[in-house]
């Protein structure tokens, strides 16, 4: 999955607008405007589409997490950059404060079995022997099934 299309993704299940994009953005502490947002939601055959960073991305996540769970003492913490799609999970999980049994719940709602060892492998340090890399396709079904929670129709 590219940048763009989770952040499609977010915006589309989760109904935000142009300014609460930004808004996100900004808890985050990085000045965006409402162009530089609309051209990283264009469609990937826009002549008009730019390409999202994957520090943009972990920072619009971080503004989520901030706006969800609140700010943490200290400063705001550093983008990940490269962000991988384990980082991704982990943030969604973070900023939605989902347990492992609800995202292996969502994972069931979309036909795709997964044991709690086979996530938590998921969430481990990179350098951990049990480390598993998560793949597109989960990270598609992950998003998947948020929005079949959240916009059923």
């Amino acid at each position: 999955m590219t940048n763009n299309e989770i952040l499609r993704k977010i915006r589309y299940i989760y109904d935000f607008s142009d300014t609460k994009m930004i808004e996100l953005f900004n808890l985050a502490e990085y000045e965006v405007d409402r162009s530089t947002v609309s051209d990283w939601l264009k469609k990937d055959d826009d002549p008009m589409y730019v390409e999202l960073t994957d520090r943009e991305l972990a920072i619009f996540l971080n503004g989520l997490i901030i706006e969800n769970r609140g700010r943490r003492e200290g400063p705001t913490p550093e983008p990940e950059d490269p962000l991988s799609n384990n980082m991704i999970l982990k943030k969604m999980k973070i900023a939605l404060n989902l347990q492992s049994d609800d995202i292996l719940e969502l994972f069931d709602s979309v036909d795709r079995k997964l044991s709690n060892h086979e996530l938590s492998a998921f969430f481990r340090n990179s350098n951990h022997k049990s480390y598993r890399p998560l793949l597109d396709q989960y990270l598609r079904n992950f998003f998947t099934a948020l929005q079949l929670k959240h916009k059923p129709n």
